[in-house]
């Protein structure tokens, strides 16, 4: 539980079972869905392994470039904290992430380069149809990979990261 871990960029932060404050498009989610910055993403970390430096997130929202700029939230409110933690394996569980418009790709670059020199990557898991589109019209996909993965709940943590990460070495091996 990131509340408990104290490497944990939510350590500390107690949740309200009963108080619905957070909204999605209007609609109130489970108040554990943490902030981190962005006015319409929310996140989860699901999962650290500090000694296999990887991390599983999951993502509730939208996410929006042209207005929020959420890339540079995620990326420094949460990316740089893990990535000080040593994490440089991050799995983005996007499912639940029902649009996302671009905007400039900064940040990306930045985050692909960090991660390349640490021998890491990034990979949005699950991203849905519609929200693919403009991501891949803007060529995001050469800085966070897109896979889809089904069903992922059904593994265990480092099994799902074991098999990801396979994926990611198998692309760069052809």
């Amino acid at each position: 539980m990131a509340e408990e871990d104290p490497r944990s960029i939510f350590f500390g932060r107690t949740y309200s079972e009963f108080e619905f404050s957070q909204t999605v498009y209007n609609y109130f989610i489970h108040p554990q869905w943490d902030e981190f910055g962005s006015k319409t993403l929310y996140l989860k970390i699901l999962f650290v392994d500090y000694d296999s430096k990887f991390a599983i997130i999951e993502m509730i929202g939208e996410w929006n470039d042209a207005i929020e700029n959420d890339i540079m939230y995620l990326k420094r409110e949460v990316f740089d904290k893990l990535q000080f933690e040593g994490i440089t394996k991050f799995i983005l569980i996007a499912e639940n992430v029902y649009n996302f418009h671009s905007g400039d790709r900064d940040y990306y670059e930045e985050l692909y380069e960090e991660l390349s020199d640490e021998e890491g990557w990034a990979v949005l898991i699950n991203l849905q149809v519609g929200a693919q589109h403009d991501f891949l019209q803007r060529k995001l996909n050469r800085y966070i990979e897109l896979m889809e993965i089904e069903p992922w709940r059904t593994y265990k943590p480092e099994d799902f990261f074991q098999l990801i990460d396979k994926k990611i070495n198998d692309r760069l091996s052809i």
